[in-house]
């Protein structure tokens, strides 16, 4: 039986995150520190998640991706993509990361199957990059983008927009992905940081930077025969050149199409990125559960879904979790 929701919205895409470990901090994702991090064994074995995956596909699940925090800091990662990719049924199996071990790691998650990255990135000046991570690793981030596009990955960009820091990075990160054949991903600054730093009057907005875009490069065309499910608008540039898109949760909700559904490192599941609930999946791995009552758990998890996150409205109440915990 498909993964139906009460909306009639059908799930096939999960996204899987392996740890709540981070190497940079970006202000809007994590304090600087002390971060009460998970102790290892509450994390999901990679067989654990195996056997998740392997569930949810027999369900209808096509698509799998993998998440953190920062999933390359997880130990052996390349094994895990094998074994997802292996799985029959599996049609696409993706991996975010914010590039900075992928220049050691990419050979490795090539050989493993793996052939789509999104890259987190929200700036090509070093200076602000310190700014926004913490961290003075924007050289080993573009070692990664290099290498990862000398293998032969399809590569995206996911760059946060947070207004007022990030109005001069969005042309130029345009500009860059129609050199080196990269689609960058501008996402509204949504209310998921550890430090409560969210309002709306951060938000740069979807309309402005494409905006910025046009008169800086061109005129936007919308891409034909969208995935109406997917995330992103996507937009080419009129002269044939670039691709790029926009995750508007804020501006733009997309919560009627959504099929995502998400499994936590710590083994929990959810139906939206803010859910205020979760259903535990690792008490039935651990407890000897079956295939049947993870199927179970899966299945409730989609009945429980709500229609959508309601930013705009006196009703949202932001998760309980950071996004890091969460899983991007």
């Amino acid at each position: 039986m498909a993964l139906i929701d009460g909306f009639e919205r059908l799930h096939d895409n999960l996204r899987i995150s392996v740890t709540d470990r981070c190497n940079i901090r970006c202000f809007y994702c994590m304090p600087e520190g002390p971060i009460p991090f998970m102790e290892r064994e509450e994390i999901l074995s990679f067989e654990e998640i195996e056997r998740v995956a392997r569930v949810a596909v027999s369900l209808g699940v096509r698509k799998l991706r993998i998440t953190g925090g920062e999933p390359l800091v997880r130990k052996d990662v390349a094994t895990l993509v094998e074994k997802l990719c292996g799985i029959p049924g599996v049609d696409d199996v993706g991996l975010t990361t914010n590039g900075v071990l992928l220049a050691g790691l990419a050979g490795d998650l090539w050989s493993a199957g793996l052939r789509r990255l999104n890259v987190h990135l929200d700036t090509l000046d070093a200076a602000r990059f310190f700014q926004i991570t913490r961290r003075d690793d924007f050289g080993r981030v573009m070692a990664g983008v290099d290498k990862a596009l000398e293998l032969g990955f399809e590569v995206k960009f996911n760059a946060v927009a947070v207004k007022n820091l990030c109005e001069p990075d969005v042309v130029p990160l345009a500009r860059f992905g129609r050199e080196r054949g990269v689609e960058i991903r501008y996402i509204e600054f949504m209310p998921l940081d550890a430090q409560g730093l969210w309002d709306k009057s951060k938000v740069l907005l979807q309309d402005q930077m494409m905006e910025m875009l046009r008169r800086e490069i061109g005129e936007l065309v919308v891409i034909p025969d969208q995935d109406p499910r997917a995330p992103a608008t996507e937009f080419g540039f009129a002269d044939g050149i670039g691709r790029i898109g926009f995750i508007s949760s804020v501006s733009k909700p997309f919560c009627l199409n959504c099929n995502r559904l998400r499994l936590t490192s710590d083994g929990k599941m959810r139906y939206c990125l803010f859910a205020i609930e979760e259903l535990d999946v690792k008490g039935v791995l651990r407890g000897g559960g079956t295939d049947s009552e993870l199927a179970e758990v899966i299945r409730e998890t989609v009945r429980r879904k709500w229609i959508g996150h309601e930013i705009h409205s006196g009703k949202f109440v932001a998760p309980p979790r950071p996004m890091y915990s969460i899983g991007g």
